[in-house]
């Protein structure tokens, strides 16, 4: 608290009450000064009067330096209508394969039978043949464990199930007592899809009272936007590529929804530091500071997003790609998808779609408005100053006559300085005395007598003692 805060109310119109408004208008000149420092430091245009926007800086350091202290100039807030776009076509392309493509569903979702059988990945065409021959509508077949075949089927009845089991050993060369014969109803699947929606909906409202009490409720809103754009883009790549949906999946599903969570709050907590007591001054809109928060936390969203992505892809291009290990790529790209979603829509999503919603209140509104009129004055005061100098320099220049641009007198001092002076008293120098004739005038004393007086008096004969 301030020590004017501690005092009582200050009559209007006495000095007191002005020195209180002039100490005021100092602090939030300064504050304003400071902000927008904070905004060119990080690379960031700020907006004017007229709703246009300042081109932003140039920086010379490199893009490395610049994302490790803050300073990217990333104009996320400013630039969210294209961002809207894009995020929209991607949308729509993920939602219309997920219409009319669908998803190819594993057994345990859609129902059917598993075999496993002794071999390698040298035998799994063979195997998957045979069991095609034998009458079986064969989804998938792969190689688990380094040392068995696992071939998945529709549903078969009971003779289908033992002609299946007697071809599969043959082409294998095993007996049939090797053979690991499962059924899968299509009940347990859907048992489970309705245990993973309970568990999104209890984590949805959970997310949901959690960003109300601790930011504000538009945020809320802003943060489960982004989360519904994850799982859209996720489930849409799993429809387009065509990979069979197992539990992984929904276990990688709503493993990727804490991640996104936990990038967009590490923003909002950025953005709510920025924004404390913002609209008591004209410092900078809300836009602005939120677009600085984002700037601030990049390279730790970047970091994070790193370090979690690397071993993921490991799993997906390593082991399921290069090793074929086929049980890991359900896994694997649910959770690769999911991490590169959240990470765009903390960053470029949700911050924006918070800010647009912001900027519609009404408070903010005044306070843009503030904003933009301080801005304007400082510019006008600045032009003002700037065209001062320059006709004080043209008139001094106009005034120089023929002086020399190589005097050491500044141009436009050259004004301030007094003319000639109209002296009373002409003052000679001593060799323009000239004795006149026959006036006894003054005379150049001999050396050791003294001076006559001047108007032609001798001096006295009487010597001083």
């Amino acid at each position: 608290m301030s020590p004017r805060d501690t005092k009582g109310p200050v009559p209007v119109g006495t000095d007191a009450d002005e020195d209180e408004v002039l100490a005021s208008t100092v602090e939030d000149d300064a504050a304003a000064a400071a902000d927008d420092a904070a905004l060119e430091d990080a690379g960031l245009p700020h907006e004017e009067e007229g709703g246009r926007r300042s081109s932003r800086p140039p920086r010379k350091a490199s893009l490395a330096h610049r994302l490790y202290n803050g300073e990217a100039g990333l104009d996320v807030v400013g630039k969210s209508k294209l961002i809207y776009r894009i995020t929209a076509v991607v949308v729509l392309i993920c939602l219309a394969s997920m219409i009319f493509r669908g998803f190819n569903f594993g057994i345990e979702f859609a129902g059917g039978n598993s075999f496993r059988v002794p071999g390698t990945s040298a035998e799994i065409t063979t195997v998957q043949n045979a069991a095609a021959d034998a009458g079986a509508d064969v989804a998938s077949a792969q190689v688990v464990g380094g040392d068995s075949i696992l071939v998945r089927t529709g549903q078969l009845s009971a003779a289908e199930e033992r002609q299946v089991v007697t071809a599969v050993a043959d082409a294998a060369g095993v007996s049939e007592n090797e053979v690991t014969q499962q059924a899968v109803s299509a009940a347990w699947g859907q048992d489970v899809t309705k245990q993973a929606l309970i568990g999104l909906i209890v984590f949805l409202v959970a997310v949901v009272l959690f960003l109300a009490v601790r930011f504000q409720p538009k945020m809320a809103f802003a943060a489960i936007a982004a989360l519904i754009h994850d799982l859209i883009i996720t489930a849409g790549v799993y429809s387009i590529i065509g990979f069979e949906v197992t539990p992984s999946t929904v276990i990688g599903l709503l493993t990727i929804l804490g991640f996104s969570l936990y990038d967009t709050v590490v923003v909002f907590d950025k953005v709510d530091e920025n924004t404390k007591g913002l609209a008591s001054g004209a410092r900078m809109t809300w836009g602005e500071a939120a677009n600085l928060a984002v700037n601030q936390t990049l390279m730790r969203s970047i970091n994070t997003s790193v370090i979690a992505l690397l071993p993921v892809a490991g799993l997906l291009f390593v082991g399921a790609g290069l090793l074929g290990v086929g049980t890991l790529k359900d896994l694997a790209l649910v959770l690769f998808v999911g991490l590169a979603a959240g990470t765009y829509s903390s960053i470029f999503l949700a911050t924006p779609i918070v800010a647009d919603l912001k900027e519609r209140e009404p408070e903010q509104v005044q306070l843009r408005k503030r904003v933009l009129a301080r801005r304007a004055s400082a510019a006008r005061a600045a032009s003002a100053r700037a065209e001062g100098g320059r006709v004080a320099v043209a008139s001094a220049r106009r005034a120089g006559g023929t002086a020399t641009r190589s005097t050491g007198v500044a141009v436009a001092e050259r004004d301030e300085l007094p003319g000639r002076v109209a002296a009373d008293v002409v003052i000679e120098s001593p060799d323009s005395v000239r004795p006149e004739p026959g006036s006894g005038g003054t005379t150049a004393p001999r050396p050791g007598a003294r001076p006559q007086r001047p108007g032609n008096r001798k001096a006295s004969g009487k010597k001083r003692r």
